[in-house]
C-alpha cells in the first residue's frame, strides 16, 4: 500500500523525492470559469453551481441564525463540552500572540508601531466528505481574537440534508459567529473575494480545502489576503526509530490520509525492520478503518515508506517534503527538533499525535501545505492584522536627517523628494519664499 523508497547508500537522498502534481490545467481552467461566473452573476451563479456541483437546490445560501443555536442545543453533552474546550484553548493560545504597540524614539524621530484588524474575514470550512467543526473554530476564533468584527463562514451543504452539518453550525454558535452560508468549493471563495448580493466581500480568506478550493484562493490572491499560504489537502511525515509501538506510527500516517485522495502520507526511518513493522501495521489498520476507501486512495497515490541511513538523512527528507504535519516518534527527539527547517507543525513523542493538534492543542490546524512550509506558517492572529506605523519628526531630528535624505533622493534622480527637504530647510532659514 505504501510505496517503498530505499535510499540507503544514496549520496543525496532528497534529490529525486516524488511530489504530488498540483498544477492540473483542467482544474485551473474550471476554477477560473467558476470565479468569473460568480463575479459576473453573483447569487444566481452560486445557486446554480451549488445545484450542479453539490446536488443541492437552495433558495438562499444563508443559514438562518436561529439554526445555529438550535444545532448547538441538539448536540450531545460530550460534543458541546468538547467544542467549548477546543474554543477555550484556541482562544487562549491566540490571545498570547497579540502584541502591544511599540514606541521607538531616537534623535528627534518618534515612531509608534501598532496593528489594526481587517474589517471582514471569510472562513472556508470543508464539508464534502465529513463535517469539520474543528476547522470552523480554528479559523474563526483566531480572527475574532485579532479583533475582526465581521466574520463570515462558508461550508458546503450536505447532499442528503441540503444544509450544513449541525455539528458545524454548533461550532459557529460556540465561536460567536452569526453569518454562515451553505456554499462550498471554488464558488465560495469567489463569493467571499468578489462579493454577491447576499455575501459581502471580505478582506482576508482563510481555511483549508481540496485542490479546487486551494487553486481558487491562489487565483484571488491579488484581490484579498489569503492566510496560511497554500492550505490545501492534508499531509503528514512520521519519523520513527522503533522506540514506540509500530501501530503508533501507522495510525498517524493513516489519520491524515483519511481526509481524501489529494494529500500525502509518508513514513521515514533508518531501521529496515521498523519499516517492515510499520508497513504491516498500516495495512492492518487500513483494512479495519471505516474510511478505508479514502485512506487507500491517498496511500496509493502519494503514500511512501522511506528507508534512509541516518536520523540526519531522515530529517533531510522531511525538510525537503516540507509537510503540513511532522511527527517525531523517536527516543531522543531533541537533536531532530533542532534540525527542523520546514514544517507546518511539529508533534514530538508518542503522546502527541497530530490529531490533538487538529482539535484542541491550541495553535490553528490551518497549516501550509504543498511545500509552502518552506516560507509560510500556521494561521495566526497576524493573518488578520495590518501593521501600521506613525512617524513624527521634530525640528532637531529633521536637521539631523535632512542632508542624508537629500543626498539619497538626488542619487536616485527623484528631485521632488530632494526638494521636499530643501524647501523645508529654506523655510526654516527664512530664505527666498520662506519666512517663519
Amino acid at each position: 500500500m505504501l510505496t517503498r523508497l530505499d535510499l540507503r547508500g544514496v549520496a543525496d537522498p532528497v534529490a529525486d523525492l516524488p511530489r504530488p502534481q498540483r498544477d492540473d490545467p483542467d482544474v485551473l481552467a474550471a476554477v477560473r470559469g467558476i470565479l468569473e461566473s460568480v463575479r459576473m452573476e453573483g447569487d444566481r451563479a452560486l445557486l446554480e453551481l451549488t445545484a450542479r456541483l453539490d446536488g443541492v437546490e437552495l433558495a438562499s445560501t444563508r443559514v438562518p441564525p436561529e439554526a445555529l443555536l438550535e444545532a448547538l442545543r441538539s448536540q450531545p453533552a460530550p460534543v458541546r463540552e468538547a467544542l467549548d474546550l477546543a474554543a477555550t484553548r484556541i482562544r487562549a493560545h491566540h490571545l498570547e500572540q497579540l502584541r502591544p504597540a511599540v514606541v521607538h524614539e531616537t534623535g528627534g524621530v518618534h515612531i509608534r508601531s501598532y496593528s489594526r484588524p481587517v474589517d471582514r474575514v471569510g472562513c472556508y470550512v470543508p464539508g464534502g466528505r465529513a463535517a469539520y467543526p474543528s476547522t470552523l473554530l480554528m479559523t474563526a476564533v483566531p480572527a475574532l481574537v485579532a479583533g475582526v468584527d465581521d466574520v463570515v463562514v462558508c461550508v458546503p451543504p450536505d447532499r442528503t440534508t441540503g444544509t450544513v452539518a449541525p455539528v458545524t453550525l454548533a461550532a459557529a454558535a460556540v465561536a460567536g459567529i452569526g453569518e454562515v452560508h451553505a456554499v462550498g468549493g471554488a464558488q465560495a471563495i469567489a463569493a467571499m473575494a468578489y462579493g454577491t448580493e447576499s455575501i459581502a466581500p471580505v478582506d482576508v480568506v482563510c481555511g483549508p480545502g481540496n485542490a479546487w478550493v486551494a487553486t481558487a484562493k491562489r487565483e484571488v490572491a491579488d484581490r484579498v489576503g489569503v492566510a496560511a499560504a497554500f492550505a490545501g489537502p492534508s499531509e503528514v511525515v512520521v519519523i520513527a526509530d522503533g522506540s514506540e509501538p509500530a501501530e503508533f506510527a501507522a495510525i498517524d500516517v493513516i489519520l491524515q490520509a483519511e481526509h481524501g485522495p489529494d494529500g500525502l502520507a509518508w513514513f521515514v526511518t533508518w531501521d529496515a525492520e521498523v519499516a517492515d513493522q510499520v508497513d504491516a501495521a498500516v495495512v492492518a489498520l487500513t483494512d479495519a478503518a471505516p474510511r478505508r476507501d479514502e485512506i487507500v486512495a491517498t496511500l496509493t497515490r502519494s503514500g511512501y515508506l522511506v528507508v534512509v541511513d541516518t536520523p540526519e538523512a531522515a530529517m533531510a527528507v522531511a525538510n525537503a517534503v516540507a509537510p503540513e504535519h511532522l511527527e517525531l516518534q523517536v527516543a531522543e527527539p531533541g537533536p531532530l527538533v533542532d534540525l527542523v527547517r520546514n514544517a507546518g507543525a511539529v508533534f514530538v513523542g508518542p503522546w502527541s499525535p497530530a490529531s490533538i493538534g487538529d482539535y484542541l492543542a491550541g495553535p490553528s490546524h490551518v497549516l501550509p501545505t504543498d511545500g509552502t512550509a518552506r516560507f509560510a506558517s500556521a494561521l495566526t492572529v497576524d493573518d488578520f492584522l495590518k501593521q501600521h506605523h506613525v512617524v513624527t519628526v521634530d525640528g532637531d531630528g529633521f536637521d539631523r536627517l535632512a542632508p542624508a535624505v537629500e543626498a539619497l533622493a538626488s542619487a536616485e534622480g527623484l528631485d521632488a523628494h530632494a526638494e521636499s527637504i530643501r524647501l523645508r530647510r529654506r523655510l526654516r532659514d527664512g530664505g527666498p519664499g520662506g519666512g517663519r
